[in-house]
């Protein structure tokens, strides 16, 4: 039996080898399989934490001037948070339920209009629709800064954005941003003849301003050029904002700067900002006197931050332009001296504080003071009254999917001397705002607003009846493309 049994078992074993192989071979597929899932997985999370990273990388180099920058910060915040809480299982199936529309959704923000160099280049549209219930003549709203006209399809913004930050890792301590702007926004932004000798040449330039990060303690970051303004809790563009509308405070205060300003971050927590400037809505000066800001912002916590500021300067010009010159300049730049020229400075106290209460709700405070004196020394005789305003402003975001929030805002603003409405009058309005988003890059604003007044200001269709009140509803749409993460 034992010499029958062993040829038997040798040709089993040989009949066998062949089906043995093959399980070895399919176990050796699937493992390797496995492996490539395994890889792949890891290289996804890889890509989704480099994403986070360079998003963070982009808040911190947004919010160094501006500190939370209100709504931007705040909203970029709560996508960053939202980004970082939602595990790839959740967003595998969003992505797999539609195949139809993935081949057209558009691509990661990592590589959107990336430029050689790690610059992007971003665009902007945004336009709205808006009905004024007192039917205004000539379809004008009052004391708007940039939904100007009611009854009329219109073109807020569109803009053209460069940016090209610094980069320590790579070794690179410069940077440069551009902003292109038209649209009505910048005939209300950019260049009043009041305070600018020559605002057509600057008029489309909102922001053009080169970064270099000095190698001293934690890095000195520097701008030297044009950029928007921080005094104020609210940003230029809608796509940062929680409501589409912007409030008295953001059309009184300067809209923007030229000349060089400093950050310094103290610690995590602590940062200190400077600025040495031309004037307020002064690309090029009116007079010699250079403005200053003296600022900090305070982050104790990811979900608080709080920016102080103060700003003094001398916008009174001490030229009037003048048509005697008699060797050739440049144009706009005949002028002669206004003997005695005033001197006096306004002060601007300007502070405001973000909250993200919980992961759907954020609160924000603004308070302002603005006060300003023609003469710091009035002659036997003359007046140096100061001129003034003083008020603020709440509001109250609350995301209520992953794609649409509700937002609020209520306002004061005292203007006694009419610095800011040329009448003595005490302004209030709230707003209630409604934002969905259709897509990565597309939002969708549907916002009614109340303006009213302790005295008839606001136009009606009988230009000899103002009514104390002005109300209005507003479909806002806007779109945006491109690779600059957070805040733009």
């Amino acid at each position: 039996m034992k010499l029958f049994q062993l040829p038997f078992t040798l040709s089993l074993s040989l009949l066998l080898l062949p089906f043995t192989a093959h399980a070895q071979a399919a176990q050796a597929t699937r493992d390797h399989d496995e492996v490539e899932q395994l890889r792949e997985m890891v290289l996804s999370l890889e890509a989704r934490v480099s994403a986070l990273e360079a998003q963070n990388a982009a808040l911190r180099h947004e919010s160094q001037f501006t500190g939370a920058s209100g709504p931007e910060a705040a909203a970029a915040l709560v996508r960053a948070t939202t980004e970082l809480r939602a595990p790839a299982a959740e967003t595998a199936p969003m992505q797999s339920a539609a195949p139809s529309t993935t081949a057209q959704a558009a691509p990661p923000p990592s590589s959107r209009t990336n430029l050689p160099g790690g610059a992007t280049l971003n665009y902007m549209l945004d336009l709205y629709y808006e009905y004024n219930f007192n039917n205004p003549v000539g379809r004008v709203n009052d004391l708007r800064a940039y939904d100007v006209l009611s009854n009329s399809f219109s073109i807020n913004q569109a803009a053209v954005v460069f940016d090209l930050d610094p980069d320590l890792a790579a070794k690179r301590r410069y940077g440069v941003r551009i902003d292109l702007q038209f649209g009505q926004a910048t005939e209300t932004l950019q260049g009043n003849p009041a305070v600018e000798p020559r605002p057509d040449i600057y008029r489309n330039i909102f922001q053009a301003f080169g970064t270099y990060i000095v190698p001293a303690g934690s890095g000195i970051n520097l701008d030297i050029g044009k950029w928007a303004s921080s005094l104020g809790v609210e940003g230029n563009y809608t796509k940062d904002q929680w409501n589409y509308t912007r409030s008295y405070f953001f059309y009184f205060l300067p809209f923007y700067h030229a000349g060089v300003r400093a950050h310094y971050q103290l610690n995590d927590k602590l940062g200190v900002n400077y600025w040495l400037v031309n004037g307020t809505n002064q690309s090029e000066p009116t007079n010699s006197y250079k403005d200053e800001l003296f600022g900090y912002v305070y982050a104790p916590s990811k979900k608080l931050s709080w920016t102080a500021q103060y700003y003094v300067g001398q916008d009174h010009p001490d030229v009037v332009a003048a048509s005697n010159c008699t060797i050739p300049i440049q144009p706009g730049l005949c002028l002669a001296p206004i003997v005695p020229a005033p001197n006096g400075k306004l002060h601007i106290f300007d502070t405001y504080a973000t909250w993200q209460a919980t992961s759907k709700l954020t609160l924000q405070a603004e308070g302002d003071y603005f006060i300003e004196r023609e003469w710091a020394n009035a002659a036997p005789g003359e007046s140096s009254a100061p001129s003034h305003v003083d008020g603020g402003a709440g509001y109250i975001a609350w995301q209520l999917t992953s794609r649409s929030d509700l937002a609020a805002r209520s306002e004061y603003f005292s203007d006694p001397d009419g610095l800011f409405s040329g009448v003595d009058q005490a302004l209030k309005e709230a707003t209630v705002t409604y934002e969905h988003k259709f897509g990565d890059s597309f939002d969708s604003f549907l916002e009614y607003r109340r303006d009213w007044s302790n005295v008839p200001y606001f136009h009606t269709s009988n230009p000899a009846a103002p009514a104390t009140h002005q109300d209005t509803a507003t479909l806002g749409l806007v779109w945006w493309y491109g690779a600059k993460e957070g805040s733009w």
